[in-house]
């Protein structure tokens, strides 16, 4: 690699201002020159897909991953909340970028007290949206952040939608005409996992080089929301949620309902033996 990497992105405006945070993170520590590869996923090209439907979990980051693979890239940039639960052989997450809040945002056209439609392709916050507001219905809901903030400002397909905190933060969106924007606590909306968060993905041949160079707080919390995201098979169609704090786990399934528990260091420390302990706590085992 030398003194020069290649970081494979998707197109789209949120992962452009993704990859270039992990950039100019890459250039400070290691004092890298950078480039970006710009590639198109099958989910950005399959726009109309249900990704509930189709398995979402892969459609973002298999090229990215080929890119790796084929040595076009040196590092893979992605949501962590995209990437599936197991990793592919070969290639290892190198480590995180400090996360950002990780929580959802509920979107309300202005004037709409209760929203009667809202529009969201995730089972996890349509599920949880549902015991917000019962007498909603759902519609799918699919395209760039700007999009959906135009589809439910200006063209009406619904009266909400719900968003991530930390990509209307990256993408500099405060405010939209026509739209208000109220945050969801974490006992009524748990996060995807990995949420919030832009994981660095490389080859596992590659991986001392980038020892210390990332996040290990933001680190030790996904390795126990993907060991719980692998033990459970969870992926897009699954209404699955949990978020992992320095002492309390937030936890939401189809089958379980909302739950918290507290957690400790060992916990952060021992991912696996964690998941299983805390899903037979739940009744999952």
């Amino acid at each position: 690699m030398g003194n020069r990497l290649v970081l494979a992105t998707r197109r789209s405006p949120l992962a452009l201002a993704q990859a270039k945070r992990a950039a100019a993170h890459l250039r400070e520590r290691l004092g890298a020159e950078i480039e970006l590869l710009e590639l198109v996923t099958t989910g950005d090209s399959q726009a109309e897909w249900s990704l509930e439907e189709k398995g979402g979990k892969g459609l973002f980051t298999r090229e990215l991953e080929a890119a790796l693979q084929r040595r076009d890239a040196d590092v893979a940039i992605h949501s962590a909340k995209d990437l599936p639960g197991e990793s592919v052989p070969g290639l290892s997450i190198a480590g995180y970028l400090p996360r950002e809040d990780p929580g959802d945002v509920l979107v309300l056209r202005a004037g709409v007290g209760s929203p009667r439609t809202i529009a969201t392709g995730s089972p996890r916050r349509r599920h949880q949206a549902a015991m917000l507001f019962p007498n909603s219905s759902f519609v799918e809901i699919r395209g760039n952040v700007d999009t959906r903030l135009r589809k439910v400002a200006e063209r009406g397909v619904a009266d909400a939608t719900i968003l991530a905190a930390a990509g209307l933060k990256r993408l500099g969106i405060g405010s939209w005409p026509g739209l208000e924007f109220h945050s969801l606590g974490f006992g009524s909306m748990v996060p995807a996992v990995g949420q919030g968060a832009i994981a660095v993905q490389c080859r596992t041949a590659d991986e001392a080089r980038f020892a210390g160079v990332f996040d290990p707080q933001t680190a030790r919390g996904l390795g126990l929301e993907r060991a719980i995201q692998s033990a459970l098979g969870g992926g897009c169609h699954t209404a699955l949620g949990a978020y992992a704090t320095a002492d309390t786990l937030y936890f939401f399934y189809e089958s379980a309902g909302l739950r918290t528990t507290p957690i400790d260091d060992g916990d952060l420390a021992s991912p696996a033996a964690a998941a299983q302990r805390i899903l037979r706590r739940f009744g999952l085992r």
